[in-house]
């Protein structure tokens, strides 16, 4: 057996700020170069994508995408250091959880 959790980053009023979906639509983006594309490939809405990227944006009070209609949407240099914070958030608590498991369910 292992326990496996989910981090997401919430504001004060525990609206979704950053999950695994949010880097999910800036991994996607990275790659596709475009928000219609993103919303295409992970089965959703423009306005539901574009709306969760304002979202992140307003609560890190920095731009993480740049959507240009000449030469397409790329992650800004502040939305790369999210997702690299974030995969780090995801990776030490995976550890501290597997550790806590491992003290209250030995093997």
């Amino acid at each position: 057996m292992k326990i496996r959790s989910t981090q997401v980053i919430v504001n004060d009023d525990d609206e979704i700020v950053m999950g695994n979906g949010r880097m999910k639509i800036l991994e996607s983006l990275k790659k596709t170069g475009s928000i219609n594309k993103t919303a295409k490939e992970l089965k959703m809405s423009y306005k539901t994508v574009w709306s969760k990227i304002q979202t992140t944006e307003k609560h890190f009070g920095k731009p993480v995408v740049h959507a240009d209609k000449k030469t397409g949407t790329r992650v800004t240099r502040e939305g790369e250091h999210l997702l690299e914070k974030f995969r780090r958030l995801k990776e030490l608590c995976i550890q501290a959880d597997d550790l806590i498991f491992e003290q209250i369910f030995p093997s």
